[in-house]
């Protein structure tokens, strides 16, 4: 099921409708047989019973106050049932018959219960109360499922004074068991057994470091978080590796001037660097637009210096919600416009300059060479678009095949706009971040372009679809897809073989644009059709 109209990230009925999907995209793991069963359970057990909690606390007595006490009571039974399921799940082995036929009947369950609410409940509240009550509600329903037990309890009553004293004391006492059984560990990890081993490790890793999924938590919270980063950094010191960053020249921080502000930008130079000008990589980093900063797109950087033999920058950027849209985008290309004005000063080769990034920093990046374009400024030599957002659109299949993805799922991608675009909704249409319905016209003479997407990443489908845009306005455009690996995968080459490759694979794009590369590239022959499979 999908919601028969449009909806606004962080709206209750959008919000319960990405629940949804990760709920049934792991049943179909369950009855395809991968993935670790019991593993896939507790993910299906914890999602459900914040989401039951959730839906009692907010959508129930929304639904009452516009009428409709009857499916509020219809949908809290059928909470019970499904509660009573997911504790003989809890309790039960894999495999065994008891578990077996449990889970079977939860399945059909919830899938009824989604027909319904999708079908009648949300719309029905919609039409009701509106968009703005909407977004209203998607708030206190993410609030309320903090507040949520881990676990479900059927016995606790559906409302009243003593059902928030049970769900208190029951919150407490998951908690606890939670953390004593290990099952807290596995709550943000991928259990689909889609990825490779290395990729599992880490993710496996990244759970065990995490306070609860991202989309969980509040703003503050989730920037105090480790990062796969701090994932990688892990498994070096397990495997008794060394930690120390990638040798390069020399990495320092400068500031330049923004449109709101200085800004904070940092700069790799090559080892053994000539007098002589060397080329320029404008490296955009990730996180949504809200999180993370340089140090955790270091590695990034450094493998692009060595490989490429480039000076890389990475502009810092200002962040929402404190900074809402276009604050980033503007940023960005005022770092784009300062570098070609200062290149030389930093020993680059100002008709040499390339640009790239990572997730929302792609987007940042594509969407600078299309205001270039539009400005009449030189372009880059060159661009690549490492799993980039082309789209804010919940685009493709790839939003369903890897909505229990992490660490990106459908949830977090909702969490994460919802923040970036607060208070600026109608700008989630701008040009500037939804770049799929651009026009041929306005694609044609950008910068020979790699786009490199996974499989295990919601945003696979809309990076396929931007390459097959810019092919099709005449862009020299060639997109590589990985196999068994995650979202923001491209800097873990340490400990992540696939990781190396697409380093090496971006690194020839860019050397070649360069002029110090062979042209032994796809990108020199014959167009490509299709994305090129790896693993």
């Amino acid at each position: 099921m999908t919601l028969p109209y449009a909806t606004l990230p962080g709206d209750l009925d959008h919000l319960i409708a990405d629940d949804h999907v990760v709920a049934n995209r792991l049943f179909e793991h369950l009855e395809a047989g991968r993935g670790d069963r019991r593993m896939l359970v507790d993910q299906v057990s914890y999602g459900r019973a914040l989401h039951a909690h959730a839906e009692e606390e907010v959508l129930y007595p929304a639904l009452a106050e516009i009428g409709a006490a009857a499916d509020a009571e219809e949908g809290r039974d059928e909470h019970q049932a499904l509660k009573r399921l997911l504790v003989l799940l809890d309790h039960a082995d894999p495999g065994s018959h008891k578990f077996e036929q449990a889970l079977n009947k939860l399945i059909g369950g919830i899938r009824h219960h989604i027909e319904k609410e999708e079908r009648e409940f949300l719309p029905a509240l919609r039409r009701a109360v509106g968009t703005e009550e909407m977004g209203r509600l998607g708030e206190r329903y993410l609030a309320a499922k903090r507040s949520a037990p881990a676990r479900s309890h059927p016995t606790v009553p559906p409302t009243g004074r003593r059902r928030r004293l049970m769900h208190m004391a029951a919150g407490f006492m998951d908690k606890v068991g939670d953390r004593v059984s290990g099952r807290s560990n596995v709550l943000s990890t991928d259990a689909s057994w889609l990825l490779d081993t290395q990729a599992q490790r880490i993710l496996d890793t990244w759970s065990r470091l995490v306070l609860a999924p991202y989309e969980l938590l509040t703003l503050e919270q989730a920037r105090q978080q480790p990062s796969l980063a701090d994932a990688a950094m892990e498994i070096l010191q397990q495997d008794g590796r060394p930690t120390d960053p990638e040798e390069v020249g020399s990495a320092a921080d400068v500031t330049v001037p923004g449109p709101g502000g200085d800004l904070v930008v940092r700069v790799y130079k090559p080892l053994g660097q000539t007098p002589d000008p060397v080329p320029v990589v404008m490296w955009v980093h990730g996180g949504g637009w809200i999180l993370f900063t340089n140090d955790d797109y270091d590695a990034s950087c450094r493998a692009l210096v060595n490989r490429t033999g480039a000076i890389v920058v990475s502009p810092e950027y200002r962040k929402a919600p404190e900074h809402v849209f276009p604050a980033a985008h503007e940023d960005v290309l005022a770092t784009y416009r300062w570098l070609r004005t200062n290149a030389t000063g930093l020993g680059g080769d100002p008709s040499r300059i390339a640009i790239g990034g990572e997730g929302v920093g792609a987007n940042m990046a594509a969407a600078t060479c299309g205001q270039l374009k539009q400005a009449g400024e030189p372009l880059p030599v060159a661009q690549v678009l490492v799993c980039p957002l082309t789209t804010t659109a919940q685009y493709g299949v790839s939003m369903r095949d890897a909505a229990d993805a992490r660490p990106l799922n459908r949830p977090l991608l909702s969490w994460m706009m919802m923040h970036a675009f607060r208070g600026v909704t109608d700008s989630m249409k701008d040009p500037r971040v939804d770049l799929l319905p651009l026009s041929a016209q306005g694609l044609a003479g950008l910068p020979p372009t790699l786009i490199v997407t996974t499989d295990r990443d919601v945003l696979q489908s809309q990076g396929d679809e931007w390459c097959a845009r810019l092919e099709a306005a005449g862009v020299r455009a060639t997109s590589v897809r990985y196999g068994g690996v995650m979202h923001d995968f491209f800097g873990l080459a340490a400990v992540l073989d696939k990781a190396a490759h697409a380093q090496e694979e971006v690194a020839l794009h860019l050397r070649q644009a360069f002029g110090k590369a062979p042209a032994a590239h796809p990108l020199d022959g014959a167009p490509m059709r299709g994305p090129k499979v790896i693993g």
